[in-house]
């Protein structure tokens, strides 16, 4: 027999409204403080779809609310916050979005409230690290992007593109993340290491819709430069200076790059043998003659060789680096060379050559002897052709360890992204006050706020402001310093 038979319907809803209060209402902290984690730790769906339910019913929404912000925030801070952790931050945050995100539709009925606040808290934990997020996520990009990552359909690429874009919207710093993805995207077209161009031109596009044309316009022009360095390349192949005075027995392509485009890369000066040279030497020629007015600038560091090389053993093709090259190209005419000898003859920068010599007689793949033995290469060593060297594989490559990310290219990206940001803030103020022509700091601040795209410090813009004021760009306001006048 039901409650509504024996009191009647004027007493049921006040008698159920009682044992929420008493049973429910009274209790919503205890139950958050208790369980609520725990629940969303094991993915518990139908429990947190009956405990949404439940608060709704008791107008305690806020509270399930307030504490789903304060576990998001929690919960990833301890894994953002752990450098340990870096190599596994991106599939972490992947796999944590994808969670709230499953919740939020099955148990918390899709509630736009509830959206706001995934969204917040995840942007939130996210730029707790200012600008390593950015990095390590464009890094998981090129990871993907990347010749080599078997076993993953083009489907499966497109929707872990897709994924990763979530976390890109969420990041402020998205400069950082472009200067990283710009670099990795050169290292990957200028040594055909991509996957899948489709695949590369797809996550332009993505950003592109994203972000706009402006923060995509370099990447583009990159695909470009690559597209027309093959016409380039094709036509000098047919014109008469490569018919009629190009060495025999090497075959050249040479990409030809738009300086603004691609990242900055130191000049390294290197002695290239004869016969690159010649061939270098006519290739400007004709590149010179059909584009007149433009400047060639040779980039040493970005060149790769394949080598032809007779061992005793058999012969082998060297999958190599241009610096590799020149140093094993010496070996054709002697048998043993000093660490001196063979600085003399490349004049490849010191710690560059210890790094190559190091890859061909240190690493897997020992072209190279060096007496004596030993990991490092000191000023006192010398080097010998390897007469036992074997492989299975006929073409081999031996590892740069040049190409490989140090920490010093790491520091020289971000310090390249500080700088383009102090150049965006003083355009920023002169724009602001050229319009303006007075304003007080606090306005001043308030607008710069509201016009760059990246997280900045008020004493940062405070220094930049001085900055332009020692310039003449602007001055103080004789009565009251805290406010600017525009100098035209």
């Amino acid at each position: 027999m039901g409650v509504h038979s024996l009191l009647g319907s004027q007493h049921e809803e006040p008698l159920i409204a009682t044992a929420e209060k008493q049973l429910l209402e009274r209790h919503t902290s205890a139950i958050l403080d208790k369980g609520f984690t725990m629940l969303m730790e094991a993915n518990r769906v139908t429990d947190l779809q009956r405990m949404y339910t439940l608060f709704q019913r008791v107008n305690a929404l806020e509270l399930l609310r307030q504490a789903l912000s304060s576990y998001i925030r929690g919960t990833g801070q301890s894994v953002i916050m752990d450098e340990e952790k870096d190599k596994d931050l991106v599939p972490y945050l992947l796999d944590f979005k994808a969670s709230l995100d499953m919740i939020w539709e099955e148990s918390f009925a899709k509630n736009e409230a509830f959206s706001n606040t995934i969204k917040d808290s995840f942007e939130h934990l996210i730029n707790l690290r200012q600008n390593r997020p950015a990095e390590l996520i464009a890094k998981f990009v090129d990871e993907k992007l990347r010749a080599g990552n078997k076993g993953t359909s083009e489907e499966e690429l497109e929707g872990t593109l897709d994924r990763v874009l979530v976390l890109f919207r969420f990041i402020q710093g998205k400069d950082v993340f472009e200067a990283f993805y710009k670099k990795d995207l050169a290292k990957r077209l200028l040594l055909g290491k991509s996957a899948s161009i489709d695949a590369e031109k797809s996550m332009i596009s993505k950003l592109k819709t994203e972000c706009g044309s402006q923060f995509t316009n370099k990447l583009e022009g990159m695909f470009k430069d690559i597209e027309l360095s093959k016409e380039i390349n094709d036509s000098f192949k047919q014109s008469s200076q490569a018919r009629t005075k190009l060495p025999t027995g090497i075959e050249m392509s040479v990409h030809v790059l738009t300086t603004g485009y691609w990242p900055t890369y130191p000049p390294m000066d290197v002695r290239l043998p004869h016969e690159l040279n010649v061939y270098q030497d006519i290739f400007k020629e004709f590149y010179l003659s059909k584009y007149s007015g433009r400047r060639l600038m040779w980039q040493n560091s970005l060149g790769h060789c394949v080598l032809k090389a007779e061992f005793p053993k058999g012969k082998k093709e060297l999958a190599v680096s241009l610096f590799q090259t020149v140093v094993l190209m010496l070996f054709n005419d002697a048998q043993k060379l000093s660490f001196q000898d063979i600085k003399d003859s490349t004049g490849i920068e010191d710690k560059e050559l210890r790094r190559t010599l190091q890859s061909l007689a240190c690493g897997k793949v020992r072209v190279l002897q060096k007496i004596p033995k030993g990991r490092d290469v000191d000023d006192e060593d010398s080097f010998v052709f390897n007469e036992e060297f074997s492989a299975p594989l006929y073409r081999i490559k031996v590892n740069a360890i040049q190409m490989k990310e140090t920490v010093e290219e790491n520091t020289s990206t971000t310090e390249r992204v500080f700088q383009d940001r102090q150049y965006q803030v003083d355009a920023a103020i002169v724009r602001i006050m050229k319009t303006r022509k007075v304003l007080s700091h606090t306005l001043l601040i308030t607008e710069l706020f509201q016009q760059l795209k990246f997280p900045i410090k008020p004493a940062d813009l405070k220094k930049r402001i001085e900055s332009l004021i020692d310039r003449e760009y602007l001055e103080r306001d004789k009565n009251n310093p805290q406010i600017y006048n525009y100098l035209a």
